[in-house]
C-alpha cells in the first residue's frame, strides 16, 4: 500500500486533473476517507435539455490508469480527487496536434523538448493553465481565447481518428460509456436546434467551450459550457415613453410589442441581443442584427441608409464599428446591422468597450407606415416585424447560428362615413364636402390617407356617388369631421362638427383590434343617424343626415294671373276690331 502511495504521489507532480469547461483542479492525495481504486473505463454524459439533434465529439488526449477513492465496493466517492498514472499520449495524431501546437513558442523554455515524453507534456500543460488562470480554475470557469487549452482544444478539432481506442467517438444524445481512462477533450460536433423539440421554432444551437476531463473512476456528468445569443424587439407606443413599462422586468421579459400609429408618424423600435456567455472564449465574435419591416413601413433614412442608434449596455457605439444597410424588396423591407467583431467595439471617443457574457446590444430606430401603401383592407390588422439575431457559435471556426424571429406589431385605424338626406336615409348624397381634424389640433387638416396637411382646400373630403368618404391612416384618437359644403338642396346640419373617438385595446400577441364604438361619436341631435355607429377591425363607421331644404309661402300669384288675362283679352279685342275696321274701308272705296 506504501509503495502504491509513493508511486501516485510522484505521479500526481506529472499529471493534471481537469475538469469541464477546459477547467484544471489542483491534484490533491486524500485517501484517509476511502480506499483508493484504479480504473482503466468510465463513463461520461453531456446533457442538453433545451436543443435536440446536437452531436459531441470526444477525443482522448492521455491514455492513463485513473485512480480515484471508493468509499465501498463499486461506490466512487465523486468528493474525492482523480489521479492519472502510465500516461501516454492516446494517438500519434493526438501528440503530433499538441506539440505542433506550440513548436513556434521559442521563448518558452519550459517547454518540453521531448515530444514523446507525455507525462512531460501533462505537467506543462498543468503549470501553463495555472499560470493563466491566477485566481484557480473550477467548473464553471470558460477558456479564454489563446490560453494553452483553448489552443490544444482548437489543434485536436483537426484530428479525424476514427474509433474510441485511437482516441475519437462521437455521440447523438450526449452519451459516452465504457470509454478508455485517460484525459479526454468534448466539444460539439454539429449543433442542434430548437426546431427539433415541440417548439415550432428555435435558435440554432451554439458549440460548447471545450470541456476536458478525466474519464475513468466516478462517471462524469457535465452541461455545455456554452449559452446561445437571444434576441426581442420592442415598440415605443406614442402614448407613453417607453419601451418596457414595467419596472421590474427587461425587455427580454417584458417588452412592449404592439402600438399603434398614424400614416408618416415615426414610430421608435428597439432591438435587444444578448451575446454569449464564453464570448472570452471567441477571437473573433461577428453579430448581425436583420430587421425585416412589412413592405407598408420605411425607417427613417439620411439618405439611403437607415438613422440607427447602436448601443452596448450604456455606451454608445462609434458608426465606425458596424455597418447600418436597408434593402427595400417587394413583401418586406430589411434593416440590417452587423458587426464584423463585437469584441472591437469601441464608443464615440474611440475608447474599447468591454464585451462580456453579461452585455446586451441594442439598436434604437424610427420607423413609418407608408401613406403610399395603406389601403382598407390593412385596418386594425398586425403590421409585423421581425428581427433575427445572426451570430458566431464555433469558438475555433467561422460558423454561426440563427435565433428565433422576434416580432412586433403596428396598428393603424380608418372611418367610414355616410351622408344621406332627411328626406330618404336609404340614399346617399353625392358631393357633400367634409375637413378632418384631430381635436386641439386646430391648424391641420386630415386627408383621405391620413396624412396631415395645413393646407385645408387639399385636405377636402368629398363624398363619392354612394355618399361615402373613407379615410385611412388614423391613430388612436379623438378627431373633428366637419362638413363645409351641404349638397344642393339640403342644409348643412354637420356645420358645428362631428366628434368622434378611435379606441382601441392593443393585442401583444399580433391579433385583429377592432375600435369601440360605444359612446364614440358625438354630435348636436339628430345630425348622426341613430344607432348607425358600428365598428368592425379597424374601422369606424356612422351615418350624417341632412335635413331637406323647406320653401317659403308665396303670395298674390292668382290676381298676377287675372291681370295677365285681361290684358290679353282687351288686346285680342283690339286687333279683330282694327282688322274690322280696314275691311270695311276697302269695300267703300270699291263702291
Amino acid at each position: 500500500m506504501s509503495k502504491n502511495i509513493a508511486r501516485l504521489a510522484v505521479t500526481a507532480g506529472l499529471t493534471a486533473a481537469l475538469s469541464f469547461g477546459g477547467v484544471m483542479a489542483p491534484v490533491t492525495m486524500a485517501f484517509a476517507d476511502g480506499t483508493p481504486v484504479a480504473t482503466t473505463i468510465g463513463n461520461v454524459t453531456i446533457k442538453d435539455d433545451d436543443y435536440a439533434g446536437t452531436t459531441f465529439k470526444g477525443i482522448k488526449i492521455f491514455s492513463a490508469t485513473v485512480t480515484q477513492d471508493q468509499t465501498s465496493p463499486n461506490v466512487w466517492d465523486s468528493t474525492d480527487e482523480k489521479t492519472l498514472s502510465d500516461i501516454k499520449w492516446a494517438s500519434d495524431e493526438v501528440r503530433d496536434a499538441v506539440t505542433g501546437e506550440f513548436n513556434s513558442d521559442t521563448t518558452d523554455p519550459s517547454k518540453p523538448n521531448n515530444i514523446n515524453d507525455a507525462a512531460a507534456w501533462a505537467k506543462w500543460i498543468k503549470t501553463k493553465t495555472e499560470a493563466e488562470y491566477e485566481a484557480g480554475t473550477n467548473q464553471t470557469t470558460n477558456l479564454n481565447v489563446g490560453t494553452t487549452l483553448d489552443r490544444i482544444a482548437k489543434a485536436l478539432e483537426k484530428v479525424t481518428a476514427t474509433n474510441a481506442t485511437t482516441g475519437w467517438k462521437t455521440s447523438t444524445d450526449g452519451k459516452f460509456n465504457d470509454l478508455p481512462a485517460g484525459y479526454w477533450l468534448f466539444v460539439t460536433d454539429q449543433p442542434g436546434s430548437t426546431k427539433s423539440t415541440n417548439k415550432t421554432n428555435g435558435n440554432d444551437d451554439a458549440f460548447t467551450s471545450p470541456i476536458f476531463t478525466i474519464v475513468g473512476g466516478a462517471d462524469v456528468n457535465a452541461e455545455p459550457k456554452k449559452s446561445v445569443p437571444k434576441v426581442t424587439k420592442a415598440v415605443m407606443d406614442d402614448k407613453g415613453d417607453k419601451f418596457v413599462t414595467d419596472v421590474n422586468k427587461t425587455v427580454f421579459t417584458a417588452a412592449n410589442k404592439a402600438a399603434d400609429s398614424a400614416s408618416e408618424q415615426l414610430i421608435k423600435y428597439q432591438l435587444a441581443g444578448t451575446v454569449a456567455s464564453n464570448i472570452n472564449t471567441y477571437k473573433k465574435y461577428s453579430y448581425t442584427f436583420t430587421d425585416e419591416l412589412p413592405c407598408t413601413m420605411v425607417p427613417n433614412l439620411n439618405g439611403n441608409n437607415p438613422v440607427v442608434e447602436v448601443k452596448i449596455d450604456n455606451s454608445v457605439v462609434d458608426p465606425a464599428c458596424y455597418s447600418a444597410t436597408y434593402a427595400p424588396g417587394k413583401s418586406t423591407n430589411t434593416l440590417t446591422v452587423s458587426f464584423e467583431n463585437l469584441k472591437e467595439a469601441k464608443d464615440t471617443h474611440g475608447t474599447s468597450i468591454n464585451v462580456d457574457g453579461s452585455s446586451t446590444v441594442y439598436v434604437n430606430y424610427e420607423a413609418k407606415l407608408d401613406a403610399g401603401k395603406i389601403n382598407a383592407d390593412m385596418l386594425g390588422k398586425a403590421q409585423v416585424n421581425n428581427v433575427m439575431l445572426t451570430y458566431s457559435n464555433n469558438p475555433h471556426t467561422d460558423g454561426t447560428g440563427t435565433t428565433v424571429e422576434h416580432p412586433a406589431y403596428d396598428y393603424t385605424y380608418g372611418i367610414d362615413v355616410t351622408k344621406v338626406g332627411s328626406n330618404d336615409e336609404t340614399k346617399g348624397l353625392k358631393g357633400v364636402e367634409f375637413t378632418l381634424q384631430e381635436q386641439g389640433d386646430t391648424n391641420k387638416f386630415i386627408m383621405a390617407n391620413g396624412v396631415k396637411t395645413t393646407d385645408g382646400a387639399k385636405a377636402k373630403l368629398t363624398t363619392d356617388d354612394s355618399g361615402k368618404i373613407n379615410v385611412v391612416g388614423l391613430d388612436e384618437g379623438t378627431y373633428v369631421l366637419t362638413e363645409v359644403t351641404p349638397a344642393p338642396g339640403y342644409n348643412n346640419s354637420a356645420a358645428n362638427g362631428v366628434t368622434f373617438t378611435i379606441k382601441r385595446d392593443l393585442n401583444q400577441n399580433g391579433g385583429d383590434v377592432i375600435p369601440s364604438a360605444d359612446s364614440a361619436i358625438n354630435a348636436a341631435s339628430g345630425v348622426v343617424k341613430n344607432n348607425s355607429a358600428t365598428a368592425s377591425t379597424g374601422k369606424l363607421s356612422f351615418t350624417i343626415v341632412d335635413q331637406k331644404g323647406t320653401g317659403l309661402p308665396l303670395t298674390g300669384l292668382n290676381g298676377v294671373t287675372f291681370t295677365w288675362i285681361a290684358g290679353g283679352a282687351v288686346l285680342c279685342i283690339g286687333v279683330a276690331h282694327l282688322i274690322r275696321s280696314r275691311k270695311q274701308a276697302e269695300e267703300s272705296e270699291q263702291e
